[in-house]
């Protein structure tokens, strides 16, 4: 199964509790810290609710 590499490139100050909550869920706190979560069809939502503030790399 395919993995994602996600890393948080930008701060949650102003941010929607939306989003937040999604940060959290992924397990992101601090910028520049990176979590590899699998490439379900959960996880990509998430990512798209935040995808301004990640960026995404597959990893094999």
């Amino acid at each position: 199964m395919a993995q994602l590499k996600i890393t948080q490139h930008k701060g949650l100050v102003g941010a929607k509790q939306n989003q937040k909550d999604s940060m959290r869920t992924l397990g992101l706190r601090k910028i520049r810290q990176s979590v590899v979560r699998p490439d379900t069809p959960d996880v990509r939502g998430l990512v798209n609710v935040v995808h301004h503030l990640v960026t995404v790399e597959e990893v094999d």
